[in-house]
C-alpha cells in the first residue's frame, strides 16, 4: 500500500515540537489591527499549543 500524503495547508500551519506537542499561530493577526487592545495584540504575538484532543488528527495530516 502506497504512503499516505501529507496536507501541504496543515504542513504550512503547525510544527510538531521536540515533546510531541503541535505548536500552531495565531488567529486575527492579519489587519486592522487599531481595533484590538493592545494587551490582545501582545498576547497573539506567541504561538499557542494545539488542544490534546486534536493532536492526534494534526499529526496524521503533517506525517
Amino acid at each position: 500500500m502506497p504512503k499516505m500524503k501529507s496536507v501541504k495547508g496543515a504542513v504550512k500551519r503547525f510544527k510538531v515540537k521536540k515533546n510531541g506537542t503541535v505548536k500552531r499561530g495565531t488567529a486575527f493577526r492579519s489587519h486592522i489591527l487599531t481595533k484590538q487592545d493592545p494587551q490582545t495584540r501582545t498576547t497573539q504575538h506567541k504561538s499557542k499549543i494545539i488542544a490534546k484532543v486534536d493532536e492526534k488528527n494534526v499529526k496524521a495530516m503533517i506525517n
